[in-house]
């Protein structure tokens, strides 16, 4: 059974299915290019799933045969610039609503307490893909791809994705995929380390599912404290590392969710987690 989330617009689609909230761009017609619309309520909905009990667990898709085309080109083309949306604003203005909107998109979803999912049925182009690069995981569909797409729209790239790409591939390999903007397949993506897992396309919704239910079964606060670590490593050095490992494996310990975990290893049977 699923409840639906109110988000306060027909372009992002929302629902709460079994501790998992599952976020969908709904532009299928603009292979769910970037608005002002969707991209708001996304900003206010991505702080509330975090302190929401409910959700153990986010998956961001998009609707028909794409995940996000990124910017909308053809809008920018009507405006005469490169802003998405909005007024006209002078440059510095422009930079720091940029600054502000990146940080409250990309940078909450990778900042959020819990584990975040990209279900990626089709294109994932320009800041369309930096957002799924912002998740933790991405679930391919076998007929999707990406590509970085700055280049072919002089464009030198936002919303994070110079820096996710080159913690996942390495800084040569996020050059390449850069200057040349190569449309690069689902099963490159896997090798690359870029997607998690490549499915069949029929079976995306189902297996990513799957997978952020088994998640948002799991010990919350624990996996919360998990990404935290993994932030960490990827963004210091060790000795950071080691302190906030340490800090969070004792703060673990003292949970309910600890204590049943421990049980249940003696019981020989499944543990019950309940986010406490």
């Amino acid at each position: 059974m699923s409840e639906q989330i109110d988000t306060g617009t027909e372009q992002l689609l929302g629902r709460v299915e079994d501790g998992v909230a599952v976020l969908t761009i709904n532009r299928p017609e603009a292979r769910n290019a970037m608005t002002g619309e969707w991209m708001g309520a996304l900003r206010r909905l991505v702080p509330a799933l975090g302190i929401d009990p409910q959700v153990g667990c986010v998956v961001l898709t998009g609707a028909g045969r794409a995940f996000c085309a990124g910017g909308d080109v053809k809008g920018m083309a009507g405006r005469g610039g490169g802003d998405r949306s909005g007024p006209v604003l002078g440059l510095e203005e422009r930079i720091r609503a940029l600054r502000a909107d990146q940080a409250a998109v990309t940078g909450a979803i990778y900042e959020l307490g819990k584990p975040v999912i990209a279900a990626i049925p089709g294109p994932a182009a320009g800041a369309g893909l930096s957002l799924a690069l912002s998740c933790d995981m991405r679930f391919m569909a076998e007929s999707a791809f990406i590509t970085t797409a700055f280049r072919n729209v002089g464009f030198s790239g936002d919303y994070g994705g110079s820096w996710f790409l080159t913690k996942l591939v390495g800084t040569a390999k996020a050059r390449e995929l850069y200057y040349l903007s190569d449309r690069v397949e689902a099963k490159e993506c896997e090798r690359l380390g870029i997607a998690n897992r490549v499915v069949p396309d029929a079976a995306l919704e189902a297996e990513t599912l799957k997978v952020a239910k088994h998640i948002a079964a799991g010990p919350t606060i624990a996996q919360g404290y998990m990404k935290e670590n993994l932030n960490r490593a990827v963004e210091h050095g060790l000795r950071v590392c080691l302190d906030m490992e340490a800090d969070r494996m004792l703060r673990s310990g003292l949970t309910e969710d600890h204590r049943e975990a421990v049980k249940a290893f003696v019981e020989k049977r499944t543990p019950t987690f309940k986010g406490r």
